[in-house]
Order: structure tokens, then sequence, then C-alpha cells
């Protein structure tokens, strides 16, 4: 079975504009990516682990704080482009994305070099309209903000 990654895709309307939150992955490989390099807040589905609960545990380790209450609706789950499914729930609300706080991971920095190094998860949190957000995201993920416009569109 392939790995499986949960994430909450979180959303706001400013001055009647659709925005989504997505976040940079921290770390030396994705120094300077930035186009297709992008995600939402998730990670990687424990064994016997409520789905949902892992996405707001997620969203909590890489923002340092919690996600807003309210309906997670749903989302279709997609594959990316190495076979990691991605489950994901859309959920209205805001955050702070100047003053978040990522968890952090250990490396060997620079590779072979004996060295370990410590960088945050991610390393950048921003809010993008749709069509920036969508040139920004994993391009798999993208699907997630196109779903979660036809469903606003459809209320």
């Amino acid at each position: 079975m392939p790995p499986t990654s949960a994430g909450l895709l979180l959303y706001r309307i400013r001055a009647n504009n659709l925005e989504v939150l997505l976040v940079h992955p921290g770390g030396p490989f994705f120094k300077n990516k930035d186009e297709g390099a992008w995600s939402i807040p998730k990670g990687e589905v424990a064994t016997d682990e409520d789905p949902l609960a892992c996405a707001k545990r997620e969203f909590q380790e890489e923002l340092g704080a919690g996600p807003p209450d309210g309906p997670a609706v749903p989302l279709k789950p997609i594959k990316q482009k190495g076979g990691k499914v991605v489950q994901a729930w859309a959920i209205a609300g805001d955050c702070d994305t100047a003053n978040f706080v990522s968890n952090t991971f250990e490396i060997e920095w620079p590779p072979r070099s004996g060295r370990r190094a410590e960088f945050p998860e991610i390393d950048r949190a921003e809010f993008f309209a749709v069509d920036v957000a969508k040139t920004k995201i994993n391009p798999a993920q993208a699907a997630f903000i196109d779903e979660l416009v036809e469903i606003l569109h459809s209320r």
C-alpha cells in the first residue's frame, strides 16, 4: 500500500477573493524552489490513526497553532508523482502566517559530511489567490484547489 498523508486546505475570503493557505518545505533541498514546491500542511498518517486527526495534528506541528474550529469538508484523495496518496479536508478560517512556529527535522548536511543540521519542516506559510496558488502548489495537489472552488460555487 502506498504511503498516505493527510492535510488541511485552509481557505478564507478577502475582498470577495478566495485565498488558500500553502506552506513551503524547509531545508536545503527546497531552498531555491518555488513554483510546484508548496503544499497544503500535511503529514504521514500513522498506522491505525484517523486521517482527519492526523491532518489536524500536522497543521499544529507545522504552524504552531491548531486549525480553526468548524466543519472540515472532505476532498477527493490525490496521488502525487512519487506514488504518495494525500487525503485532504477544506476548512474555512485564518491563521497568522507571519509568526508561525514549525517543528524541525535533522539530516546529514552537507551530504556525506558526517555533520548533522536541523531545519524547520516549513520555512514559509502564505495565503495565495487561487490562480497564484495553483502555480505554487505541488501539481497533483492543485486538484484540491479546483475541487474547493467547485464546492464553494455550488453553495
